[in-house]
């Protein structure tokens, strides 16, 4: 499995940054769930226990999907585009993808008045990451 998980990470043009960009993708609907980063630790453990596995910007370490919140990401299938420098994640999603507590991240589309709120949130944010 080693090997196998380091051939993919040989293919991966990860940026300046040592990061990936990530789309995770509803498996079985189609619906785009969100956009995170991957480093290769992250796309690793991924690849290795098949729980999806993001590198935070903003906290500077590794955040497993649904860690905090239960709203976890198994991992179906991984796709690298023609480039190298995206991945999609086709997922099952568990519980809401969105820190807003929306099934996904794209919720607000642009039209002629402007950007609209498309989906409601499923769960309260507070529900979702009570201490």
């Amino acid at each position: 499995m080693a090997d196998d998980i380091d051939a993919v990470l040989k293919e991966v043009a990860f940026n300046a940054d040592g990061l990936v960009a990530a789309i995770a993708q509803q498996h079985d609907t189609g619906e785009v769930l969100m956009m995170a980063w991957m480093n290769a630790e992250a796309l690793a453990e991924t690849l290795a226990t098949r729980r999806v596995c993001y590198f935070s910007r903003s906290r500077g370490k590794l955040w497993r999907k649904g860690e905090s919140s239960g709203q976890t990401q198994r991992l179906v299938d991984l796709r690298l585009d023609c480039d190298g420098d995206a991945l999609l994640l086709l997922v099952d999603q568990t519980g809401v993808a969105c820190h807003t507590g929306r099934r996904s991240c794209f919720y607000r589309a642009a039209r002629p008045e402007g950007l609209v709120e498309i989906a409601a949130p499923e769960v309260s944010p507070d529900a979702l990451y009570r201490s």
